[in-house]
C-alpha cells in the first residue's frame, strides 16, 4: 500500500510528461531542467566553499605563526567568480548536445579564462617567492625589476598557448616575435642596458642609497636607485641624475665604505726661514692635528726645496667618513697652522720669481 502511494504521489500527469518531452535545438525540456538545476547545485557548493570553506581555513591560518599559509588561502580567494560561473556554466553544457561550433567557442574561452588564472597563481606565487629572499626584499630596484620581467614572460608564454589553442599556428607568429624583439632589442637598446646596469648595481652593490660617492667632478649622496637613472643630492644642493649604464662604466668612489680618511697635504714657507723655526715646523703641525677630536698625525717632515719655497709633507688620517667631518677638522687644522706660524714669526711661501742681474 505504501510503495503505491509513493508511486501516486512521483507520478506525472501524462500531458506533463510530452510537454517535457519536447525538444527544442537537439534537448528535451527536461534536460533544460536537468541542467538547470546542476547549474544552481554547482553555484550553491561554490558559495559554500568560499563562503565557509575558505573563511574557516582563513581564521585557522591567522593562528599559526607563519604568514605563508594565509598568502596561499588568499590567493585561491582572489580566483575571480566570473571563472568559476563559467566553469559551472561549461559544465552544465557538456549534459546538453550543443553544436559543434559552440562547443569550441566554449572550449576557446575555458582555456582563455583558465589561462589567465593559471598566470595570475604563478604572479602571486612569484612573488610570495621573491619577497621571502631576504637579499631581494632590501633592494626594491631589483625586485621591481624581477617582477616585471616574470610578469612579461608569463603572459608571452600564455598568449602563445591561448593562440595555439584557438588554432593559430604559432611557430611562424614566434618566428615573427623574434624578428620583432630583435627590432624592439635594437631600438631599446640604451634603456636595456639601464635596466641591466641597475642589476649590476643591486648584485655588484658598488654603493647603495645613502652613500656618500664621487663619479669624475660631481659629488654627493645617493638618493634613489631606479631601474635606468640613479637620483644623487650633490654638496650645491641640486639633484644629479646618472644613467645606471654611466654608473657601471665608470670610476665610482664610495666614502660610505671608507673607515678612515687618510689627507696629504703641502705646507710651504719662504726660503729664509731660519733653521732653529723649520725644526719646529713638524711638531707644531703635530699638536695641531692631533688637537682635532677625530685626526691623528701619521707624519710631518720637511720634504723639499721648491721652486720658491721650502716644502713640508703633512699627512694624518681622520676616523669618519663624513665628508662634512674632514671639512670642519681640515678647517681646523688650517687654521692653526696659521695662527701658530704667525705667533712664531714664520712666513708662509707663495709664487715669486727672483731675477739676479749680474755687473
Amino acid at each position: 500500500m505504501m510503495s503505491s502511494l509513493t508511486a501516486a504521489i512521483i507520478e506525472i500527469p501524462a500531458d506533463t510528461q510530452a510537454l517535457l518531452a519536447t525538444e527544442y535545438l537537439g534537448n528535451s525540456l527536461q534536460s533544460y531542467f536537468s541542467a538547470l538545476g546542476l547549474f544552481i547545485l554547482f553555484l550553491l557548493g561554490l558559495k559554500i566553499f568560499r563562503g565557509f570553506v575558505l573563511n574557516r581555513l582563513e581564521k585557522l591560518t591567522a593562528r599559526t605563526k607563519t604568514n605563508l599559509d594565509d598568502k596561499f588561502v588568499g590567493i585561491i580567494k582572489n580566483i575571480s567568480n566570473f571563472f568559476f560561473w563559467f566553469l559551472a556554466f561549461y559544465f552544465t553544457a557538456t549534459t546538453l548536445n550543443v553544436p559543434d561550433g559552440f562547443q569550441k567557442f566554449l572550449d576557446g574561452v575555458l582555456i582563455l579564462l583558465a589561462i589567465i588564472e593559471v598566470i595570475k597563481l604563478a604572479q602571486n606565487i612569484l612573488e610570495i617567492v621573491f619577497n621571502r629572499i631576504p637579499s631581494l626584499r632590501e633592494s626594491h630596484t631589483a625586485l621591481n625589476g624581477i617582477k616585471l620581467m616574470t610578469r612579461i614572460a608569463l603572459w608571452a608564454i600564455g598568449s602563445l598557448l591561448i593562440l595555439s589553442n584557438l588554432g593559430f599556428n604559432i611557430s611562424t607568429l614566434a618566428a615573427s616575435l623574434g624578428i620583432g624583439g630583435i627590432a624592439i632589442a635594437l631600438a631599446a637598446q640604451n634603456i636595456l642596458s639601464d635596466l641591466f646596469a641597475s642589476f649590476t648595481i643591486y648584485f655588484d652593490q658598488p654603493f647603495q642609497i645613502g652613500d656618500f660617492i664621487v663619479i669624475g667632478n660631481d659629488k654627493g649622496t645617493v638618493k634613489r636607485i631606479g631601474l635606468k637613472t640613479t637620483r644623487i643630492q650633490t654638496l650645491r644642493g641640486d639633484e644629479l641624475v646618472v644613467s645606471n649604464k654611466e654608473l657601471t662604466e665608470t670610476r665610482v668612489q664610495n666614502y660610505k665604505k671608507m673607515k678612515k680618511r687618510k689627507i696629504n697635504f703641502p705646507v710651504g714657507v719662504i726660503y729664509g726661514t731660519a733653521p732653529e723655526k723649520l725644526k719646529k715646523i713638524p711638531d707644531i703641525i703635530r699638536q695641531i692635528v692631533d688637537a682635532q677630536e677625530h685626526a691623528e698625525t701619521v707624519r710631518a717632515h720637511f720634504k723639499e726645496f721648491g721652486d720658491f719655497s721650502l716644502n713640508f709633507e703633512i699627512v694624518f688620517s681622520i676616523d669618519s667618513n663624513d665628508f662634512d667631518v674632514y671639512m670642519d677638522t681640515r678647517q681646523a687644522i688650517n687654521l692653526g697652522i696659521v695662527e701658530a706660524f704667525d705667533k712664531e714669526g714664520i712666513e708662509m711661501a707663495f709664487p715669486t720669481q727672483t731675477i739676479h742681474v749680474a755687473k
